[in-house]
């Protein structure tokens, strides 16, 4: 039984460039002849009789990135020689016979047989490449503008959380290359971590496996400690506005566990409010975090009232501290000392008073008795 080998590659679609496709680009006999396929026929889901085998299942989970290749044998089935041989032995893949060229062993020079139109095919594919790099490093410095993330800082507590949605956009914009991802971390990562960042350039350079930068990095940031968990579950509200709290909240809560159900999120949120403003809150009606929020911008005022009134009752009991801070003025007329209460209540001034009414009426009727002594008249009465 004939065996062929196919040598397959991950390729960019022709419909989108974004996604991937396995195309078959050329098929090897025993003897060493390569024959190219044409480009409209390298998808392989135009080659069924390939798809059929487990060979090709192999191919399919082993090819992960664009620009992989394999070259594999596959026995010569009847259904692989029918497909690829026509009558006479001559190799064709739905009646286009196939171009021969010389192999790659025997290196791509026009004495070893190679075709202009072969020669022009190769340079095509070379020239692809280098296109599709040339895109790839243009919309690198657009990196920033896409994604739709925030940089990395050591004051983060879930760093593992944070490489995975790193990792979850690099797939959205299509980098699946492990040097691409390298470059691309480097754009979010804050200014205290370039000097990690420049010494994993140096130790294992821009070329080595995503896996050992993102296990280094996990490493290196990972926040073991309690302190991130009991200061998100710990934060309440101490001024301004409660729906910043809230929101505030709600990401610290997400940062520390992704997963977290809603109905707990809900309760962690409104469990630091003021109890005043979390009881006018019907905890029955609230489904989703925006269910809450939407409850908190309605209660804002109250928060709003109750500062203002404290203003108040500060501004009340300023007024009484600086009447507090100066001396009485009666205590230091009566040789007291210096005594610090309002005058109004002071005791020496209740006491001064009554004095003063006493010799006032002692003196008038002292004057009377003398005047009327004096001149029996002034004791006539006047009607």
């Amino acid at each position: 039984m004939e065996k062929l080998r196919f040598e397959f590659e991950v390729k960019a679609s022709s419909d989108d460039p974004k996604s991937n496709i396995i195309s078959v680009n050329s098929i090897t006999d025993v003897g060493k002849n390569v024959f190219v396929i044409p480009e409209q026929y390298q998808p392989v889901k135009l080659h069924d009789a390939i798809m059929a085998t487990e060979t090709f299942k192999t191919v399919k989970n082993t090819l992960r990135r664009r620009h992989d290749k394999r070259q594999v044998w596959i026995s010569g089935t009847s259904d692989i020689t029918k497909c690829y041989r026509d009558e006479d032995g001559n190799m064709q893949f739905k009646g286009y016979l196939l171009e021969e060229i010389a192999s790659t062993t025997q290196g791509l020079t026009p004495a070893a047989g190679i075709s202009e139109e072969a020669l022009s095919r190769i340079l095509e594919s070379f020239a692809e490449i280098k296109s599709d790099k040339l895109v790839l490093t243009n919309s690198m410095k657009n990196l920033k503008e896409k994604f739709v993330m925030e940089k990395f800082t050591r004051k983060m507590s879930n760093v593992m959380q944070w490489i995975m949605t790193f990792e979850a956009e690099c797939a959205r914009l299509g980098i699946e290359e492990d040097t691409k991802r390298i470059e691309a971390l480097r754009l979010f990562l804050d200014d205290s971590c370039q000097d990690w960042y420049g010494a994993m350039l140096i130790k294992h350079t821009v070329d080595s496996e995503w896996s050992l930068w993102k296990k280094n990095f996990c490493e290196t940031y990972a926040d073991k400690s309690w302190s991130p968990v009991r200061y998100a579950l710990l934060f309440r509200y101490r001024q301004g506005s409660l729906l910043e709290y809230a929101l505030k909240k709600e990401r610290m809560l997400l940062e520390m566990n992704k997963n977290m159900d809603k109905s707990t999120l809900i309760d962690l949120i409104a469990i630091g409010l003021p109890n005043f403003i979390a009881d006018k809150i019907d905890r029955n009606t609230l489904k989703e975090t925006e269910d809450l929020f939407s409850n908190i911008r309605g209660l804002e005022h109250l928060v709003e009232k109750k500062i203002w009134d404290k203003k108040i009752v500060g501004s009340d009991n300023k007024a009484k501290d600086k009447n507090l801070k100066e001396p009485c003025r009666l205590c230091e007329k009566e040789n007291r000392g210096k005594r610090y209460h309002p005058e109004s209540s002071c005791w020496f001034k209740n006491k001064s008073g009554d004095r003063r009414d006493q010799i006032r009426s002692v003196n008038n009727f002292t004057l009377e008795t003398e005047l009327n002594e004096v001149d029996p008249k002034n004791s006539t009465f006047r009607h």
